[in-house]
């Protein structure tokens, strides 16, 4: 058998060496390193998540406006009335909003139907009123005219044909407005500006906004002024306005209003986030078991060492230094 192979046992002096060969300094470097870092991987990980909010965001998508009109189908023609508003209705794309004119005037706003239809009250110009409607898309961009039809408001004795021009000395009381209020979410503040033409001061207007409430405003003077409302849900509504003048003339106007849906935040993701945050805190209890148990073993071996030379120094077995 080759001699390197041979086992031979290694030859003790039968003396002691020092037992003082642990590196405790680095070690204890190294312990108060890991436990900084699990103090403060712990402490950021048990902080609250920051708080989630949603965002609106507004804008305009290119798209083609509105290729089919609306349809008036009442009133009939040449009808002459004597009380105001009256109904118009006709048909209409789905998804549009109508608004309606008298003589190039605003006279109202409707969106239209599911089943294609719409139907609004308007104000009339005393003597002869052209109506005819158009049809806006979610962008604000008009489509074609619908057909018009002439009718005849009989407060004064019977007139003759022709375009009847506003009156500001008192003879009608008139309301105007915008024809149409977009963009606002819901507890956002709508505001709506609100003319008064004509009548005999003081004027009274009883403004309902289509979500069973209402309010009356009286006004002393023909100056524009601001109404505001909060809705709390999305959806489109109808206002309606009213005003009464000083010697009982009536007025009325009728425009939609679209609040939007308050975008939400989205609950999957904070779900996967506050999953994904307990998981590193549930890991990082499980180490400071480890690391406690590695600080005790750490003392333990020191505080064994230091026993042992005390002892090996009391019975003369320690060799010098």
């Amino acid at each position: 058998m080759l001699s390197w192979l041979k086992l031979s046992h290694y030859s003790h002096s039968g003396k002691l060496r020092p037992h003082e060969h642990t590196s405790y300094f680095p070690l204890l470097i190294l312990l108060l390193v890991v436990g900084v870092s699990l103090t403060t991987f712990t402490s950021y990980a048990q902080s609250p998540p920051p708080a989630l909010s949603s965002v609106g965001l507004t804008g305009i998508v290119p798209a083609d406006p509105p290729t089919e009109g609306a349809t008036l189908q009442s009133p009939n023609n040449a009808t002459h009335f004597t009380s105001t508003p009256i109904t118009v209705s006709g048909g209409c794309p789905k998804s549009t909003i109508i608004q309606i004119f008298k003589n190039d005037i605003f006279a109202g706003s409707t969106p239209c139907s599911d089943s294609g239809n719409f139907s609004m009250d308007i104000d009339l110009l005393i003597g002869e009123n052209t109506i005819f409607a158009k049809v806006y898309d979610a962008l604000n961009q008009a489509g074609p005219d619908s057909n018009s039809i002439v009718v005849y408001y009989d407060a004064l004795p019977s007139q003759s044909a022709g375009i009847t021009t506003l009156d500001f000395s008192g003879t009608q009381l008139l309301l105007n407005t915008d024809s149409v209020f977009r963009g606002v979410f819901p507890n956002q503040e709508l505001k709506m500006p609100i003319d008064i033409l004509g009548g005999s001061l003081p004027v009274a207007v009883n403004i309902q906004w289509g979500d069973s409430t209402n309010k009356v405003v009286p006004r002393n003077d023909n100056q524009g002024f601001t109404e505001g409302h909060v809705y709390t849900k999305p959806g489109t509504y109808q206002i309606s306005l009213q005003a009464s003048d000083a010697k009982g003339k009536l007025a009325f106007l009728s425009v939609a209003a679209i609040v939007n849906g308050q975008p939400s935040v989205l609950s999957t993701t904070s779900t996967n986030s506050n999953s994904k945050t307990d998981a590193i805190v549930a890991s990082l209890f499980a180490l400071w078991p480890l690391y406690t148990g590695s600080v005790a073993v750490v003392i333990s071996y020191w505080y064994g060492e230091r026993r042992e030379k005390k002892l090996l120094s009391k019975h003369g077995l320690m060799l010098p230094q």
